[in-house]
């Protein structure tokens, strides 16, 4: 299961994220509304944990934008506001469920698989290139045939190259999709995209994650001549 979490209290936010990720989901997470709703246009997540009060953008702005592009992904929101006009509010702009703070991480993870369970199937992805193939259902890996151990952000990076293939990926765009607006100031993206090819390409006869210098990355069965 991938989730992307939208909640600017640094507390709360990392005790979801260890939560989830302690039971081997992928999360990713964003402080603000507008990163939030970027990341939730871009990426393809199984449910999203919204916060209401939020800086930038509320959750409100977020969830009615994200309905608005078409946007079906499931989303439970979040707030310490519990009058009836509130729950209402975020539940006609598109929200599908609502939990009132404080709330005991174990619900909230069986708020979700409830609702999972009713949208189960809506959402099945499969990509594939060449004889690489990713299952974005149950977030595994197959490369002719021999199954693929990757890390949350290796897996994002292949989703995002998968995506955009035989096209070339800009670096920038690579790193937006791991970090967001926070981006690490030294050259991370080198390192993941190194174990990336170990796991990927290292096994195998062809290559294929192709380097574009100069410009950024390009997954694809490499073209005769």
């Amino acid at each position: 299961m991938r989730l992307l979490v939208i909640e600017d209290n640094p507390d709360i936010l990392a005790n979801i994220v260890d939560y989830f990720e302690t039971s081997g989901h992928l999360v990713d997470c964003a402080r603000n509304g507008p990163g939030g709703l970027h990341l939730a246009l871009t990426g393809n997540f199984d449910l999203i944990v919204l916060d209401i009060m939020l800086p930038g953008m509320d959750g409100y702005q977020v969830c009615a934008a994200l309905r608005a592009s078409g946007n079906a992904v499931p989303i439970i929101m979040l707030t310490a506001r519990d009058a009836l006009n509130d729950r209402l509010q975020g539940l006609n702009n598109g929200a599908d469920d609502y939990l009132i703070k404080p709330f005991a991480l174990a619900e909230l993870q069986a708020r979700i698989e409830a609702i999972l369970r009713r949208t189960q199937g809506k959402h099945a992805q499969r990509l594939q290139v060449g004889d690489l193939v990713l299952n974005l259902d149950d977030f595994s890996a197959v490369r002719a045939g021999q199954v693929l151990r990757l890390n949350p952000a290796c897996f994002k990076l292949l989703e995002v190259l998968m995506r955009k293939s035989p096209g070339v990926v800009r670096r920038q765009v690579l790193e937006e999709a791991l970090w967001g607006e926070d981006i690490p100031a030294s050259d991370a993206l080198r390192s993941h995209l190194h174990l990336l090819r170990q796991v990927i390409d290292k096994p195998f006869e062809q290559p294929l994650l192709h380097t574009i210098h100069g410009v950024g990355y390009r997954l694809g069965e490499v073209k005769d001549a």
